[in-house]
């Protein structure tokens, strides 16, 4: 498809725009899967009438749809190439940690100002959240916790590993 631009691409920057658009195809499943449990949540919650309700959705939708994300992305996005080698726990632990700025600190600072301060409905503030923390959990994602361990590849001789 790429073949009908009147653009030459060079297959890194194909390869590279093949990628984002695996990325981005996960991220609406992600998007979609942390709205709903964020707002099954909500639903669950309330009959006990608590005003703190939207933290609890927040976390419930940030650990479950970040583990969706991990387990995708990992299998889909950014794979691996022969040679390379990647500790799953370690990466789903950075995973964790980068979802954490985006998906804990910025969604529940973005909820308290939307929510209390600007009077946004609680079924609305998660989808201006989105905005603002996928564009950062791609770029987390990519060059910090899908990067493959450090190592040396096959082939390398002995004085490149000293």
């Amino acid at each position: 498809m790429l073949g009908l631009l009147p653009v030459k691409l060079s297959q890194k920057t194909v390869d590279s725009l093949v990628q984002f658009v695996k990325f981005c195809v996960i991220g609406v499943s992600n998007t979609l899967l942390s709205y709903a449990l964020n707002m099954l949540t909500l639903w669950l919650l309330k009959p006990l009438g608590l005003s703190w309700d939207y933290y609890v959705g927040n976390l419930v939708g940030f650990v479950l749809s970040v583990l969706w994300s991990f387990y995708w992305n990992n299998r889909l996005v950014f794979t691996l190439e022969d040679g390379q080698k990647r500790n799953l726990g370690k990466a789903l632990l950075k995973t964790y940690l980068a979802y954490s700025v985006s998906g804990i600190f910025i969604t529940n600072l973005g909820s308290y100002v939307w929510i209390e301060i600007l009077g946004i409905s609680k079924i609305v503030a998660p989808i201006l959240n989105l905005i603002i923390s996928v564009p950062i959990n791609y770029v987390i994602n990519k060059f910090w916790a899908f990067r493959p361990d450090e190592g040396i590849a096959p082939g390398k001789d002995e004085k490149e590993e000293k």
